[in-house]
């Protein structure tokens, strides 16, 4: 379903009714701020904006001059962790280094969760994983703003705010942990590729959570967003992608990280080709990888509604 409304008009949803997606074509610094305050959500405390700095400049992380209206608003920290496969963003020092490079150090406090270590948070579904392992510095924080490129990946199909949570909040023995499903946080181990989708879920399923375990009187402490450009079928963690074949398609927005990634995966799977706007590379690469079956186990197991309302903010 779709309806447009006016920002200041954004209609706020509750419990009994499908969770709002909030949508806009357009991509720029003041429409992430706008498709921000459509949420209806005064950020409480210290506030992390989860994003990623990407392996390289070739990639499409989301730049520094396009998030720092939000970051300015929102007085929010840069938040990473490390990665689990080396690379430029391996250690805390080349971490930081690519960051500098990158200039996001220009426009906001950079923290590294995981620079003094990392600590265990509960989750709810014990599948496969019996705990989360996240940066120790994401106990400084009482809010979060996931924002998240939406784009494809080699290992999950598709990246967006669930694997944002997960991969993204987890440690570099975390990320370890999640994509061998429980089996080592010391190696990749060898499992069954819906075992590492469904430790995603879990573990994006225990950040969501932990933060909002910190509100005090039922507010919202962690939001989501997602912004569709650059649709490579490969990762930001990829230092050389592939080039996107699929036009750039908006901003969306949600309280709900199930009916967020569910709204994407609608648009790209719903997506009329043309020529120079081909979306069958990135829909291959989802079903490649059963990507989408991270929805209906994140419905599963609790965490969202693959049921939604999507609420045009463009006039």
């Amino acid at each position: 379903m779709m309806t447009s409304v006016g920002c200041a008009h954004a209609q706020k949803q509750t419990k009994k009714e499908a969770p709002t997606v909030y949508f806009t074509k357009e991509i720029t610094p003041q429409s992430l701020l706008q498709i921000y305050k459509a949420l209806g959500v005064t950020p409480q405390g210290k506030v992390a904006v989860k994003i990623s700095t990407g392996e390289s400049e070739q990639t499409g992380y989301l730049r520094p001059d396009f998030i720092k209206p939000l970051i300015d608003e929102t007085k929010g920290v840069i938040v990473e962790c490390n990665t689990a496969y080396g690379g430029s963003r391996g250690t805390t020092a080349d971490h930081l280094r690519a960051i500098a490079e990158r200039g996001f150090t220009d426009i906001a406090e950079v923290d590294i969760m995981d620079a003094d270590g990392d600590m265990r948070i509960p989750v709810s579904d014990t599948t496969h994983i019996k705990y989360d392992i996240v940066g120790s510095h994401l106990a400084r924080y009482d809010f979060m703003i996931n924002l998240a490129h939406f784009k494809g990946h080699a290992m999950g199909g598709f990246g967006g705010v669930l694997k944002n949570a997960s991969i993204g909040v987890a440690s570099s023995r975390g990320k370890l942990y999640i994509h061998s499903a429980g089996q080592t946080d010391s190696g990749w181990g060898t499992p069954e590729q819906d075992a590492f989708i469904e430790s995603m879920a879990a573990s994006a399923q225990a950040v969501h959570d932990y933060m909002n375990a910190k509100s005090t009187a039922g507010e919202p402490r962690i939001v989501y967003i997602n912004v569709m450009n650059n649709l490579s079928v490969d990762c930001d963690c990829d230092g050389n992608p592939a080039a996107p074949e699929m036009k750039d398609v908006g901003i969306l927005a949600s309280l709900d990280p199930v009916a967020l990634d569910k709204a994407c995966l609608d648009l790209v799977f719903n997506h009329k080709p043309s020529a120079g706007d081909d979306s069958k590379p990135l829909i291959d690469r989802i079903n490649r990888q059963h990507g989408t079956h991270i929805i209906g186990y994140a419905e599963q197991i609790g965490l969202g509604s693959q049921t939604y309302t999507l609420v045009s903010l463009d006039r």
